[in-house]
């Protein structure tokens, strides 16, 4: 696998986890909004699902991440640059 393949995967897992932390936070401000017993659980649900996914996604980031801390620390580096932060 080439370094830029690899790196645009991780990048690509990096956008995954953070629209998955919004939708998470949104499902988040919903949880036990509602009068119905039944719309409470399905949020609660999604708002789980979301959790999980979150966890899978962060699994195969950390797993397609580089084994050197200096390669790592330089791309985070530059991500958090191109996003702004």
């Amino acid at each position: 696998m080439s370094e830029d393949y690899a790196h645009g995967r991780r990048d690509g897992l990096r956008l995954a986890l953070a629209i998955l932390a919004a939708e998470e936070a949104r499902w988040a401000a919903l949880l036990g909004e509602s009068k119905s017993w039944r719309t409470n659980a399905t949020r609660s649900i999604r708002h789980k699902a979301l959790q999980v996914a979150q966890q899978r996604v962060q699994t195969a980031l950390n797993r397609l991440a580089p084994k050197d801390d200096a390669a790592l620390t330089a791309e985070l580096d530059a991500a958090l640059k191109k996003l702004g932060l």
